[in-house]
């Protein structure tokens, strides 16, 4: 199962800014609307990884970690 966002777009000049309600800081741009989204997506999942990677720190050996899917 794949992990769904929001995806905001406007144009800019001749630049399309994009950005997703869901992920603070997670931004694309791109000349058209699929290029943006390329990279809105690509910055969403760079963020998440690095926030996962952050929340685990300090998390003990002998802890329970599990995947939680939310539909």
């Amino acid at each position: 199962m794949a992990n769904q966002y929001h995806g905001v777009f406007e144009k800019d000049g001749d630049w399309y800014i994009g950005y997703c309600p869901e992920v603070p800081g997670a931004n694309g741009q791109g000349k058209t609307v699929e290029a943006c989204k390329m990279n809105l997506a690509k910055a969403i999942k760079l963020i998440l990884e690095d926030r996962l990677a952050d929340g685990m720190q300090g998390v003990p050996a002998d802890a329970i970690k599990e995947t939680i899917t939310v539909e």
